[in-house]
């Protein structure tokens, strides 16, 4: 997919004919990946495209495994963070099943620095916890350290679950997931993959990862977020990546901010699935609905 055209239905034209005869959809060209089809679902499901849809599930539902995760793609490694982006799905389209076992995947991940195992390690080694730490989040695979995309996606996906089925339990690990997203705010504001310091320096925030982690921390109100939401205004303003502004808009419109006077910069090309899908996506919640938080 190389288009320049952000219109929704030039958008989900493009992605109906990316779908590969299995069902599912690659990032640009080749076999289905899970993170591009289920990007691909949420956002055709939006606009009410039924056919490609249903394929599209039905290519999901064969590759969840046994623990209830999925993994990259079949065949690639074991069940890790996509799984929260196939929890986002409906419901009604994933199935209760499938969809109370991703759910029960998601809650028992937690990056490997939270774990009690790690933390008695480290207190033999005589190293005091980082504040950082302090507050589990999830890892891009299990057994590794947490950062702050796949916890944000975590976030969202538990606070969906949170909306159907409240329960303590599902707040306690949602509270703990925005508290390590706080921790790891840079000091201007805004979020990157994880670091506040690197080097011994203060880190710089990314585009994508600001919105991404604003999304996920729609309805709490503060200093952190609102110092974190005038710089994404102000990353908007000169973005041209289309994954950047695609989740500045949804971390934007998830507190009400996205400036109403915005206009996309010229020459802002969606070149994969993922893109040209999350701009559809976008488009909804800036509507007031988003599949991220409904």
């Amino acid at each position: 997919m190389l288009t320049a055209e952000r219109r929704p239905e030039a958008l989900a034209t493009g992605l109906r004919q990316q779908q590969n005869p299995d069902g599912g959809w690659s990032y640009r060209h080749g076999g289905s990946w899970t993170e591009a089809t289920v990007y691909a679902v949420l956002a055709l499901h939006e606009v009410g495209e039924t056919a490609a849809t249903a394929r599209g599930v039905a290519w999901l539902q064969r590759a969840q495994q046994a623990d209830g995760g999925w993994q990259a793609r079949p065949g690639v490694g074991e069940s890790c963070w996509v799984t929260s982006l196939a929890a986002l799905l409906p419901v009604e389209l994933l199935g209760p099943e499938r969809h109370r076992r991703s759910v029960a995947w998601i809650s028992a991940t937690t990056g490997v620095e939270s774990t009690a195992l790690y933390r008695v390690r480290q207190w033999l080694l005589g190293s005091r916890p980082s504040p950082e730490t302090v507050s589990p989040g999830w890892p891009w695979v299990t057994g590794s350290a947490a950062w702050v995309s796949p916890t944000s996606l975590a976030v969202l996906a538990l606070g969906m679950e949170s909306r159907l089925h409240p329960s303590p339990e599902l707040t306690t690990r949602i509270d703990a997931g925005r508290r390590f997203l706080l921790n790891r705010m840079c000091k201007g504001g805004g979020w990157n993959h994880g670091s506040v310091r690197a080097l011994g320096y203060e880190s710089d925030a990314y585009p994508e990862t600001t919105g991404m982690a604003l999304a996920a921390l729609r309805g709490l109100h503060g200093q952190e977020t609102e110092q974190s939401l005038q710089l994404a205004q102000r990353m908007l303003r000169e973005c041209r990546s289309a994954d950047a502004m695609n989740w500045l808009r949804l971390g934007l419109a998830a507190h009400g901010k996205l400036p109403d006077d915005f206009t996309p910069l010229a020459g802002v090309t969606y070149r994969t699935v993922p893109e040209a899908a999350t701009s559809i996506l976008a488009d909804r919640a800036v509507a007031g609905r988003s599949a991220f938080w409904v």
